[in-house]
């Protein structure tokens, strides 16, 4: 079991945190990847590793996803047994709550069924204004987003078997996004997830914490604003045919079916690749799917029209009503259903990630010295537990994400 930590500019808690971890369970390392905190967090860093961590220094900061992709890179190649549990380098996730999500990941897989552990946060009492913000936003987001409520969308505190390592290095995002992504992208994998619960732990107000609720919300909302996109496009084009069309036939009936039919099929178009990245096989079924959805939501609409003039709703709010309505729905039936890949696919694509492991990580086994047990295993292309004799710490280049340094240094006394 290894403990994954990404830092940017932490602060003296850090190094009482590993500490503190491999003083609880001696089964467990660390990894710690500095996100590019710069020069003068050195002596931080090397306390960090007196400790007893492993770490990855970026030269810049890269955000927390690459720093996590970084780190799970570093353990596929080197422990591809271990199950991972990440945790932020603030002090804000207690060591009990540590070992409890490591305790949950055993769990699972002595009953061989790898599950994403999460360890959620109660919002209720004492939380600071940016996190209760942050956190609403982010859940109602990522359920109209997702089609599935979870308590604590920001949690960084997750468990992620070893089975799922090459899956969650090929879930795209730098920066906080990534930890959405993995979320938004599970059921399609395939992959569930499991809640544990955990203190709500927030120091100094919560003042260290890289987090931006709006610009980061906003990126977990992409998908939203594509499918808007999208949405406004065809909408544009479909009356801009209606005007061409019936100016030039005079023929107000096929205009109106003729400019339908094409908007739709831009509108399948852009759906299927922008918003929600389908390129495999199987437009024929799709394109069916999507018609009946069309057919669906213009019966839906008519209906709900009818009945919202009905009770004396203006026509204007009923028509806004009525497409804000449709809208989510539209974008929750074609996620699901229209585009949707399965269970099965999601295997597929999960397959197809761990066949792509070795490309995903850095070559880090070139031109390295072989003084330490450790940096002999790395020479010898095997794969030692990141916990021997041997501490690792390298620094990792922006543009080749390969190692450009290595230096060894004895473990403490008392670390095993």
């Amino acid at each position: 079991m290894i403990v994954l930590i990404p830092a940017l500019e932490p602060g003296p808690r850090l190094p009482w945190l590993v500490d503190e971890l491999l003083a609880a369970d001696p089964h467990l390392d660390v990894l710690v990847v500095d996100d590019g905190s710069g020069p003068g967090y050195d002596d931080l860093f090397s306390v960090v590793e007196d400790a007893g961590a492993h770490v990855i220094r970026f030269p810049r900061n890269r955000g927390k996803g690459a720093a996590l992709k970084a780190g799970l890179a570093e353990i596929a190649r080197w422990a591809p047994d271990d199950d991972v549990v990440t945790a932020d380098a603030d002090g804000q996730h207690r060591v009990d709550d540590i070992l409890r999500v490591a305790e949950a990941l055993r769990r699972e897989r002595a009953a061989e069924s790898p599950s994403l552990i999460l360890g959620c946060r109660d919002f209720d009492g004492d939380v600071p204004m940016r996190s209760r913000v942050g956190n609403a936003v982010s859940r109602g987001v990522f359920r109209a987003v997702a089609g599935w409520a979870l308590s604590d969308t920001q949690t960084g505190l997750r468990g992620i078997p070893a089975t799922l390592l090459p899956w969650a290095m090929s879930i795209p995002g730098d920066r906080f996004e990534y930890e959405q992504n993995m979320l938004l992208r599970s059921r399609g994998a395939g992959v569930t997830a499991r809640e544990v619960a955990i203190e709500t732990v927030y120091l100094e107000r919560n003042a260290s914490s890289h987090f931006r609720p709006l610009a980061d919300s906003l990126r977990v909302m992409l998908p939203l604003i594509l499918f808007a996109g999208s949405s406004l496009l065809a909408f544009a084009l479909d009356t801009v045919l209606l005007l061409v069309l019936s100016a030039a036939t005079g023929s107000l009936v096929f205009s109106i079916v003729t400019a339908r039919l094409v908007s739709a099929s831009v509108n399948f178009a852009v759906n299927r690749r922008v918003v929600f990245h389908r390129r495999s096989r199987g437009r024929t079924r799709e394109a069916l799917r999507y018609a009946a959805l069309a057919l669906v939501l213009l019966a839906s609409n008519i209906a709900w029209m009818g009945a919202l003039t009905d009770i004396g709703v203006t026509l204007l709010a009923a028509k806004m009503l009525t497409e804000v309505v449709l809208f989510l729905t539209s974008y929750g039936v074609q996620r699901s259903l229209v585009f949707r890949g399965g269970q099965g696919a999601g295997r597929k694509r999960l397959h197809a990630a761990r066949a792509r492991m070795r490309s995903l990580v850095p070559e880090s086994s070139q031109a390295i010295r072989t003084g330490t047990p450790f940096e002999r295993a790395l020479h010898a292309g095997t794969s030692p537990p990141l916990g021997t004799e041997a501490r690792h710490h390298r620094v990792i280049d922006d543009d080749t994400a390969r190692a450009t340094a290595f230096r060894d240094a004895e473990e403490p006394a008392g670390r095993r």
